[in-house]
């Protein structure tokens, strides 16, 4: 077993959490609650899954639903990291576009069977990776409007439509979003050994099996992404997705 799950594990947990949050707060970076919370539900969402997978991996109509839920989740998660007001909603397309065309060409090739235990893991990779892009993506995004708002009005003076004016300051912050996918398979093997691989090798599978199913991963994460930051800039570049002045 990689850990030992009994008390020690509970306290040693519970002390690293502890940790974070403590630094947070004494570098004042203002994340110190967030922290705790994420924590605590992280201890909490897991737990529930952990005790219904069985279940929802068995039948059909839960498996949906449990991948409908995940689905949600990011996109209230990523709407409401890139902006506070109403059109937080529209995070669900870059989501929506970069997995679901992805994960229909793995199932409809066989890449991936259509099992839940297969299923669930592999949408939720690509769910989390979307959801990481489409955040960063539309922070950045927006945050560089925000402050290069001369140049936009400078481009319109030229007579660059609003979108293309917007683009042209937006494009080059919102592509930063595409850094840490790209590093993480950039140095994979030479700096870390991500879950899956480790995770593979723990179940038995062989070391080239294993390496087989972690390159998919991170290719497959990598055209999940590249899809989420395109559709988000262009959301963000037409004004569909804003904050408020």
């Amino acid at each position: 077993m990689l850990l030992r799950v009994d008390i020690t594990f509970g306290v040693v947990l519970g002390a690293l959490l502890i940790v974070a949050v403590t630094v947070a707060a004494l570098a004042h970076l203002g994340r110190a609650r967030e922290i705790a919370v994420a924590g605590v539900r992280a201890a909490v969402q897991l737990g529930v899954v952990s005790l219904v997978i069985g279940w929802v991996v068995g039948a059909v109509p839960p498996l949906l639903g449990f991948v409908a839920l995940m689905y949600a989740v990011a996109v209230r998660t990523a709407g409401r990291r890139v902006t506070g007001n109403r059109t937080w909603w529209w995070a669900a397309v870059p989501i929506g576009a970069g997995v679901a065309p992805v994960m229909t060409a793995l199932l409809l090739t066989g890449v991936v069977p259509a099992k839940g235990i297969a299923v669930i893991p592999i949408t939720g990779i690509l769910i989390g990776g979307a959801l990481t892009a489409t955040v960063l993506g539309g922070r950045r995004a927006l945050d560089e409007l925000h402050a290069r708002r001369g140049e936009v009005e400078a481009g319109l003076a030229l007579g660059l439509l609003e979108r293309d004016a917007r683009m042209e300051v937006a494009r080059p912050a919102a592509a930063d979003a595409l850094l840490p996918g790209l590093d993480q398979t950039r140095t994979v093997g030479l700096v870390t050994l991500p879950g899956a691989f480790v995770g593979m090798l723990l179940g038995g599978a062989s070391p080239v099996l294993a390496g087989a199913v972690q390159l998919f991963v991170l290719v497959a994460l990598m055209a999940v992404q590249a899809v989420a930051v395109s559709v988000v800039l262009e959301l963000v570049a037409r004004g569909r997705l804003h904050r408020e002045e």
